[in-house]
This record gives structure tokens, sequence and C-alpha cells, in this order.
């Protein structure tokens, strides 16, 4: 009897150990499954910041190119009035110096006339005085 209790102990102890690793081997599987997940979980989620940081990277190279090219256009603005401004005032010297330029010469015109005029009155006049004396 006690053999019989020695070898059923013996029998227990043998499933006991044998369901032990089934349990054991099941508990590794699962691990190793869960391992897999969150490896899986891992590797979406660093692809996921991956992409968001290249977004938020393309946004912000995105937003300096604007910046730039609205400073850029204001200098051009900028520069364009400044040349306006230039050939404005460069226009008005012009058209002071050519508006001197004509009354100087307007002026020598007048008195080159009124010379003529004068020549001419004393030349009429000298005439007359003549033709007063012939007379």
């Amino acid at each position: 009897h006690e053999r019989e209790h020695d070898r059923e102990i013996s029998e227990l102890a043998a499933k006991h150990a044998e369901e032990m690793e089934k349990l054991r081997a099941e508990l590794k599987e699962e691990q190793r499954h869960l391992l897999d997940e969150l490896r899986q979980q891992m590797a979406a989620t660093h692809r996921a910041e991956q992409e968001q940081a290249q977004l938020q990277s393309q946004t912000l190279h995105s937003l300096e190119l604007e910046a730039l090219r609205l400073t850029l256009n204001n200098m051009h603005t900028s520069q364009l009035e400044l040349t306006q401004s230039n050939l404005r005032k460069e226009k008005e010297t012009a058209l002071m110096e050519l508006r001197e330029m004509l009354n100087d010469k307007r002026a020598q015109e007048v008195a080159i006339l009124q010379s003529r005029h004068q020549l001419e009155w004393e030349k009429i006049k000298e005439q007359c005085l003549k033709e007063k004396e012939d007379l």
C-alpha cells in the first residue's frame, strides 16, 4: 500500500512537473507574444513621432521660407520706392536745370532782339533825320 502510495505521489509529482512545464511554456509564449506586440506598438509610436517631427520641421521650414519671402518682398518694395524717389528727384533737378537753361536762352534772345530793335530804331531815326535834311 505504501509503494502504491509512493507511486501515486511519484505520478502526481511527474504530472505536476509536466503541468508546470506546460504552464511555463505557455507563459513564455504569452510573454514572447506580449513583447512582440509591445515592440510593434513602440515601432508604430516611433514612426508616428518621426512623421510628426518631420511634419513640424516641414511646417517650420515653410514658415521660415514665407518669412524670408515677405522680408525680400518688403526689401524689394523699399528699394523700388527709393529708386522711384531718386528718379523723381533727378527728374525735378533736370527739369529745373532745363528751365534755367531755357530762361537764360530766352533772356539772351530777348537781349539780342532788343539790341537789334535798338539798332533798327537808330537806323530808322538816322534815316528819318537824313530824309528831313534832304527835304
